[in-house]
């Protein structure tokens, strides 16, 4: 039953996302298949992915227990709380720390968790600024 229930919601979703692609207007210059292509293909496929799930569902799924309901939820609220403090924390404080409590999380050892996120803040921070190019700050502004 929650197959088809999850799958009806994604298909509800689905088209929703294709009408909304819709009104994307042509812009002058534009490449031939125009800015509707991308959003009309993930529609298309999301919609035969719930259809999928709504008419040949799996056997009845078992349910994670309170336990792990209440870890994915801290998750959640960790990754909140980092979208939110890259702009006044910087790049490499709020990675660290999101990192390093959700490494935590996975495995709570407190030392390696530090480690792991002091490490994938400054990893990733090369990869983006210097890989791809992109506009990251280091640290806060005010520093």
């Amino acid at each position: 039953m929650s197959d088809r229930i999850f799958g009806l919601i994604i298909a509800v979703v689905a088209l929703a996302f294709f009408a909304s692609a819709t009104q994307l207007e042509q812009p002058f210059f534009a490449d031939p298949l125009g800015p509707k292509a991308f959003p009309y293909l993930i529609s298309v496929v999301a919609f035969i992915a719930a259809s999928m799930m709504i008419f040949s569902p799996d056997k009845e799924s078992n349910w994670p227990n309170f336990k792990t309901l209440i870890r994915i939820s801290v998750a959640v609220i960790i990754l909140i709380l980092y979208a939110n403090s890259l702009k006044p924390l910087g790049f490499l404080f709020s990675t660290a720390i999101a990192a390093g409590a959700l490494s935590y999380q996975i495995r709570p050892r407190s030392i390696e968790s530090i480690a792991i996120g002091v490490g994938l803040s400054v990893v990733l921070f090369i990869i983006f600024k210097y890989g791809l190019g992109l506009g990251l700050f280091a640290f806060p502004r005010w520093l």
